[in-house]
């Protein structure tokens, strides 16, 4: 069986459902956030402050071509599509499923946005990110699943569904 990779958001829920939706369907798990702070010894926020968003997608990209796997569910970070790159290996390694969530549940779960690991260039808001990222996740997305409205277990089942 081919891989799940979920992307969206930050806040989606991608690694809490990926967890969930890895112990249904008897596959591993990997969450690519994890990953890059396990290679690096530094925390997402420390990457992002000391080498800036830039050196972070680098730092991203570089984890998810180094990535090989099957028969798992990957859980990436939120800015993982300005990577085409990485976008196109994760696309040929498995199926893309988009969690959406609206701009309102984002910022209703995101609570520890200066600690997190989120990649926002200079002066960029929430808002303007939430903008920008949106056609991206639609272009590589094989699935969308809406999660707005949805708790974590919801959310899986829906994903459940439609695989």
């Amino acid at each position: 069986m081919k891989n799940i990779i979920l992307i969206g958001m930050p806040g989606a829920g991608k690694s809490t459902v990926g967890v969930i939706l890895a112990k249904i369907r008897g596959m591993k798990f990997i969450d690519t956030d994890i990953v890059i702070q396990e290679t690096t010894g530094r925390l997402l926020q420390e990457i992002i402050d000391t080498d800036g968003p830039d050196g972070f997608r680098k730092i991203e990209e570089t984890t998810i071509m180094s990535i090989r796997c099957h028969h798992t569910v990957i859980a990436t970070g939120g800015s993982v599509v300005f990577s085409g790159r990485a976008m196109e290996h994760l696309k040929s390694e498995g199926i893309v499923l988009y969690m959406k969530i609206s701009f309102e549940k984002m910022e209703k779960r995101l609570r520890n946005i200066t600690t997190r690991g989120i990649v926002l260039v200079a002066g960029q808001g929430l808002f303007a990110m939430y903008t920008q990222r949106i056609p991206l996740y639609e272009q590589y997305a094989d699935i969308t699943i809406d999660c707005s409205h949805d708790d974590f277990e919801t959310c899986v089942k829906k994903i459940m569904d439609v695989l």
